[in-house]
């Protein structure tokens, strides 16, 4: 059996992103399902000063440790001022230094969410341009909109969202 890692990309205790990617990970059938929390991967802010002075993390390499034992990735990004969660982003720039490629090739679905009409579009962009050079693999990406009029009780409402979503899962699990 085929196993995945789905985390969104931020510490947030209540995670509109972390309820998408636990919802999408229901739907990928037939594997097992790792989430992830970044808030279980405390890290010191990078710098290569302290990198020089102590070494990577053992956070960092436990976390890239998940990605490269696993056989897929879900990944929901939030969005802050248009790009990644410093959390998001400090785990990101801490792996990077262990291995340039950290995303190892593996298939990756990849998603942001908002209360807004653009659902994370911008750090979507953002992501879609960067990953690649990292070893990212994105089969599929899904912004999914205004978060909170389209989706309740641990799913998604809106049906034509659903539908999407579902479509880029399906892209997703056939890449595994």
């Amino acid at each position: 059996m085929k196993n995945i890692i789905a985390f969104a990309g931020t510490n947030s205790k209540t995670s509109i992103n972390k309820q998408l990617v636990t919802y999408a990970s229901s739907l990928v059938e037939d594997v097992t399902v790792d989430i992830l929390d970044l808030n279980d991967f405390e890290l010191p802010i990078y710098g290569i000063d302290l990198e020089n002075e102590k070494g990577i993390p053992d956070n960092a390499k436990t976390f890239l440790e998940h990605i490269k034992s696993s056989d897929g990735i879900i990944l929901s990004l939030a969005e802050h001022n248009g790009a990644y969660a410093t959390v998001f982003k400090n785990i990101f720039d801490w792996m990077s230094r262990i291995d340039g490629k950290l995303w190892s090739d593996k298939p990756m679905l990849l998603m942001a969410t908002s209360p807004g009409g653009r659902g994370g579009a911008t750090v979507l962009d953002v992501a879609k341009g960067r990953f690649p050079f990292m070893g990212g693999n994105i089969v599929a990406d899904f912004s999914f909109p205004s978060f909170f009029d389209n989706f309740s009780e641990g799913k998604i409402t809106n049906e034509d969202l659903n539908k999407d979503l579902k479509s880029k899962v399906k892209t997703f699990k056939e890449a595994l």
